[in-house]
């Protein structure tokens, strides 16, 4: 086990980095982590944070960041064109890295993350972080003890009325899909292991927005309806966009198995626990939200672990590249007018307080 403070290094300081750098600055008074380095295109926000952490010489430059020899991991927190590039010039520096959602926003560089994770012993966590609420892991427990027998129809909702700030949102490499959508196929995956088929519509409904005071065209996807095969009769759908202004009771997510029926309440990136219906017990059962504080950011968490523990994490890149996959065949599907098949497999999680993951859930790439 690590004796010494992980010594991060931060590229992006909007936004997203505010709840990071919270979880950071915990870390950093337990002695577990050194930030030594920040970095944001933003001098102000690079000036605020480099007082924050006493960062007494922060880098020019992401690339600076990235090649300094006193960085153990590396936080990819910037728009989502950049993560596949950063991401991949970290990992080949041999640094740790947790890269926000989308990891790439191409196949082709998340496939090279995936190939140098596997040939790697540096630790990789891409968000989105929902496997690793608690709410998550009671239900994927539930789920592999068979409460309510084999699941077989899936819905998952997320969705606003879009970022105000951030030009980049609405360009291409950007949209609702990867912004939001990614977190509801993260969390279906989890559950119900890869998808075989996607189809899709997708569209791009309020053409011009107002963002960062100046009004702009919008290039990329803002409504979504997918539908998700994850083969032998097993179905899913997710609603995502920038056009839902608000949703009221309806449950994040909702399994429906052949004995029974499962509701996550809250978003799956906020959890307020989960109900279950048994046929066997003829009621709903409910289960409370135990850690109303669970943050999304908790990767951080998750990864400083990893490091110091040095422990497999529970989160896989594949995962990521194959919602990445999911993704880009629902755009397919929308400017086509079919199904599309998709190719890409990825490990079951495999929680250490739960034990050995469901064999149902462990998917043979041949």
């Amino acid at each position: 086990m690590s004796v010494n403070p992980v010594r991060v290094g931060v590229i992006g300081l909007g936004s997203v980095f505010e709840k990071y750098g919270k979880l950071l600055s915990e870390h950093v008074m337990e002695g577990g982590v050194e930030v030594v380095d920040v970095y944001d295109v933003v001098a102000e926000r690079q000036d605020l944070q480099s007082a924050r952490f006493g960062v007494s010489s922060p880098s020019s430059s992401a690339d600076a960041l990235i090649a300094r020899s006193d960085v153990d991991a590396v936080l990819v927190l910037t728009s989502m064109q950049q993560h596949g590039d950063l991401a991949i010039a970290a990992y080949e520096s041999g640094k740790h890295i947790l890269v926000e959602k989308p990891m790439a926003t191409t196949l082709e560089q998340a496939a090279r993350l995936v190939g140098l994770s596997q040939n790697s012993d540096r630790h990789m966590v891409c968000a989105p972080h929902v496997l690793l609420s608690p709410t998550y892991r009671t239900m994927y427990d539930h789920l592999q003890a068979g409460a309510i027998g084999d699941v077989k129809l899936a819905r998952a909702l997320y969705g606003w009325s879009g970022p105000w700030w951030g030009q980049w949102f609405y360009k291409q490499g950007g949209g609702a899909l990867f912004d939001l959508g990614c977190y509801n196929f993260t969390s279906l995956c989890g559950f119900l292991g890869p998808v075989k088929r996607v189809t899709a519509l997708v569209g791009t409904a309020i053409k011009e927005r107002v963002v960062d005071g100046e009004m702009m065209k919008v290039e990329v996807d803002d409504n979504a309806h997918v539908l998700l095969d994850f083969g032998n009769e097993v179905y899913g759908s997710v609603t995502t966009g920038f056009t839902i202004q608000k949703y009221g009771h309806a449950p994040a997510i909702e399994l429906f198995g052949l004995s029974g029926s499962m509701n996550m309440f809250g978003d799956d990136w906020a959890p307020r626990g989960f109900e279950q219906w048994r046929n066997e017990a003829n009621c709903w059962e409910s289960f409370d939200e135990t850690a109303p504080n669970w943050p999304w950011a908790d990767g951080i968490n998750h990864l400083i672990d990893s490091i110091q523990q040095d422990a497999p994490t529970i989160t896989r890149p594949e995962h990521s590249y194959h919602v990445l996959e999911i993704m880009l065949a629902a755009q397919q599907s929308a400017r086509e007018g079919r199904a599309i098949d998709i190719v890409s497999d990825f490990p079951a999680p495999i929680y250490p307080e739960i034990g050995m993951a469901d064999p149902r859930l462990v998917h043979d790439p041949s």
